[in-house]
């Protein structure tokens, strides 16, 4: 199967066709996602929150996103992968957000970069698009804002929010954005994007009415030791299964049942 690419997810909109995507940042959970069968691979800076250990996306430096790009990019063969651009790595001067944009692609390996907007980046984001680089624009609750927008918040409740969203959502789609997604914005005005937009619209507590899904994966499969977001469906609590074989290895070494003879050589 050959690799899924930008105008493939575009014309899977057009086909009414649901779009999956998950969140890898390493070889191991790139190949399960794609065995899985999903679309759409997103190398998000949402690693600071479940690899490095940081509180927030903000600490995110280009050179996590390259390395961890390049991770996924060397066993992932048929998703197409998005990678994000972390805080100020695109807002200093259109000069280093190409760069940027461009280390992502031409080091990382990704298809497709992913840029938390406001509305004075649609000019920077047309630089990249022109550049040749596929973008996803996010909007909504975009992390690398949250001192700004107040926290975890959703987005664009207010009717003057919603028409600023769904502007802006045009102006991206206009300049040459393949894709939007929605962070934590009502349902209904999730729905509304969806029909309007020529794009695929990807929702992440955006509700029913996108054109796709996205989570995080340890989200998804429960690999850590915590509450998940409302909008969140757990489908396995795998944290607590490898606690359980974790605390049976450390039990058998201190009582001397690991190893045992069936594990030792003549």
């Amino acid at each position: 199967m050959k690799r899924i690419l930008p105008l493939h997810i575009i014309r899977k909109k057009e086909a009414q066709e649901p779009i999956v995507m998950l969140t890898a940042y390493d070889a191991m959970m790139a190949k399960a996602v794609e065995t899985a069968g999903v679309d759409m691979i997103l190398v998000g800076d949402s690693l600071g929150n479940v690899i490095a250990g940081y509180d927030n996306t903000i600490p995110v430096t280009m050179d996590q996103m390259v390395m961890h790009t390049q991770y996924v990019s060397r066993v992932s063969k048929t998703a197409l992968i998005v990678s994000d651009m972390p805080f100020m790595s695109y807002h200093e001067s259109r000069e280093l957000a190409l760069k940027n944009a461009g280390r992502l692609i031409k080091e990382g390996g990704a298809q497709a970069v992913k840029i938390e907007v406001g509305p004075s980046d649609v000019e920077m984001v047309k630089a990249i698009v022109e550049s040749g680089i596929p973008v996803v624009a996010h909007l909504g609750f975009t992390p690398q804002s949250m001192y700004q927008q107040g926290g975890y918040r959703v987005q664009g409740r207010s009717e003057e929010d919603s028409e600023k969203m769904i502007q802006l959502a045009n102006q991206l789609v206009a300049v040459g954005c393949f894709a939007v997604l929605l962070e934590m914005v009502p349902a209904k005005l999730a729905s509304k994007l969806s029909s309007q937009l020529s794009v695929p619209v990807i929702g992440i507590g955006a509700g029913r009415g996108c054109d796709g899904q996205v989570l995080v994966t340890h989200d998804v499969l429960g690999l850590f030791d915590g509450k998940v977001a409302s909008f969140v469906k757990q489908y396995a609590n795998v944290y607590d299964a490898i606690k359980t074989g974790l605390d049976a290895f450390v039990s058998d070494v201190k009582t001397r049942n690991f190893p045992a003879e069936e594990h030792e050589f003549d």
